[in-house]
């Protein structure tokens, strides 16, 4: 390719929202040379914080999770959308910065958080031991001022009665040669009437400081706020001509849930905001992806405000003016080939450790010795990885052999401890070995007796989840071919509105993570057992 014609091609590329398909939110995007880093939140899953790499915006891998042990984050009895919230990535005298909160409650008014700060000469780490930070809110950040001091921001929670919950942006200094906040903390801004205000991001640009806040709560009213001062503790004013992106009243936009966003400057001066979106099935309905990331434009004037293009959030923007840079495609079946777990994969409160994920013992598979059962915290052995796509699919061969009911292997199309669809193979009372199907919709459990298949006899069995729009099926292979469970189930309860619940105004239960598709293994009587699979296939349809 001429260099005429390849400048031409990279002026013509274009940033294709969302750039991060699936439960990927609260996105934290920083530049560091040519690299650009994004870190979402993972909330009950292991490896915490997920790191994304790009060197054009446009194409982006992922280098897995830096919260990868119980070192850096305990998630044993961890409730559903609790755990890690909102991570922070900066970067900063040669070292990176990640922020994280453990958040641990969100009833009647607590949220009982817990901010950690690690550090790392590279962002492969090694990640230095956390930091204890404050407990006085969540959606922690550090800002990094021009004068050499840190700070670190954060919403201010009231559990007070009759108080607003959401009490503000708190600022505090942080000592990094000290490693300890110094100072009293101040509330910096207390948000716009729209309120929820969270999610604090703090630039210096054009001789202002400029604070990006998320508002209107991480649905349907969310939108990014920017203020700014000539001081750091403000005052700060918010711009007059409102929000800097969201996509309130607007249903007919593919993209909903516009917020939570941070900016970035390109290497040639060019700014761009990523957020998280979601992309519900129907308008203003179910959102089975979760929330994702995408990356708008932004136009920002000497002077002057910034802008996103109509202030909504596009399907395609231009991408900036930088070279081309692809990854290799991820490969379509994972053979369990390596000593570690493939970065597409994600482990439920406890890390992917040896002693119940095993990929050494039988070379080229995946063993997992089996867990607790779909309503236990602390030790659950699933193994799973995102849905990307509206229509996707996983594939497995699995052998097992189960002694009893107490046994269960398989495939799930999971959500959460009370939302999932599960096809596994367990013990019969007569002896048989038999395939069975349970589904579960905020823990009221459905089994399909009807279809029961028999298994017995049979060592490698191949199973398949498929997500077909708001359908989930599942299929079965005893040696004779693909078969399919003659039953339509809903993808929909595996959606974070479904998982929502308020009683009496307050939260029992919030929905923050989005749809898996994963291989599970149950041991209810705590009988040492395993499974061995093959081989996980995964296709976007």
């Amino acid at each position: 390719m001429s260099t005429d014609t390849a400048d031409v091609a990279t002026a013509a590329r274009s940033i294709r929202n969302p750039v991060l398909a699936g439960f990927h939110p609260d996105p934290s995007i920083l530049r560091v040379g040519d690299d650009f880093y994004l870190a979402t939140s993972t909330f009950e899953w292991y490896p915490g914080v997920r790191i994304h790499h790009s060197r054009d915006l446009v194409n982006w891998r992922t280098l897995g999770g830096i919260i990868t042990d119980r070192r850096l984050l305990d998630l044993r009895g961890c409730g559903d959308s609790n755990g890690v919230w909102a991570p922070d990535l900066t970067y900063h005298d040669g070292e990176f910065h990640l922020v994280y909160s453990d958040v641990a409650s969100f009833a009647s008014g607590y949220w009982d958080p817990q901010n950690f700060l690690v550090t790392a000469p590279d962002i492969a780490g090694p990640w230095s031991d956390p930091v204890k930070l404050h407990g006085r809110g969540f959606d922690a950040a550090l800002f990094h001022d021009d004068d050499g001091t840190s700070w670190l921001l954060s919403m201010s929670a009231d559990w007070r009665p009759g108080r607003d919950r959401f009490g503000g942006i708190e600022i505090q200094q942080y000592d990094r040669a000290a490693r300890r906040l110094v100072g009293r903390p101040r509330i910096l801004f207390t948000g716009t009437p729209v309120g929820v205000t969270e999610g604090p991001h703090l630039y210096r640009h054009d001789g202002w400081y400029w604070l990006i806040t998320a508002e209107g709560g991480t649905s349907w009213e969310h939108q990014v706020t920017v203020a700014r001062s000539r001081e750091l503790f403000g005052p700060y004013e918010v711009d007059p001509d409102g929000p800097l992106l969201t996509s309130v009243g607007r249903p007919d936009l593919r993209l909903q849930k516009a917020g939570h966003g941070s900016l970035v400057r390109t290497q040639d001066g060019e700014w761009y905001l990523a957020h998280l979106v979601g992309r519900p099935y129907s308008p203003l309905g179910s959102c089975v992806l979760g929330r994702e990331t995408a990356i708008q434009r932004v136009d920002w004037p000497s002077g002057g405000w910034p802008r996103v293009p109509g202030g909504v959030p596009a399907d395609e923007v231009a991408a900036p003016d930088l070279p081309t840079h692809p990854w290799p495609a991820e490969p379509v079946t994972d053979h369990f080939d390596d000593a570690e777990l493939g970065h597409c994969w994600s482990t439920l409160r406890r890390p992917a450790t040896t002693d119940w994920v095993d990929l050494r013992t039988r070379p080229s598979h995946l063993r997992i010795h089996g867990g607790q059962s779909p309503v236990g915290r602390q030790a659950p052995s699933l193994v799973a990885r995102r849905v990307g796509a509206t229509h996707c699919s996983l594939e497995t061969v699995v052998e097992f052999d189960p002694v009893d009911h107490r046994q269960l292997a398989g495939i799930t199309a999971y959500y959460n401890t009370l939302n999932w669809h599960h096809l596994y193979l367990t013990r019969a009372d007569d002896g048989r070995t038999v395939l069975e199907l349970l589904s579960s919709d905020n823990g009221r459990r459905t089994p399909y007796p009807d279809l029961t298949v028999d298994a017995s006899g049979v060592t490698r069995v191949g199973l398949r989840a498929v997500f077909d729009g708001p359908v989930v099926r599942f299929d079965y292979d005893l040696g004779a071919g693909w078969q399919r469970l003659s039953v339509d189930l809903d993808a929909t309860i595996l959606s974070d509105e479904h998982a929502a619940l308020i009683i009496d105004g307050e939260p029992a239960a919030w929905g923050f993570t989005g749809a898996f598709l994963g291989l599970w293994v149950q041991d209810l009587g705590g009988d040492g057992v395993h499974a061995d699979f093959d081989l996980a296939t995964y296709r976007e349809h």
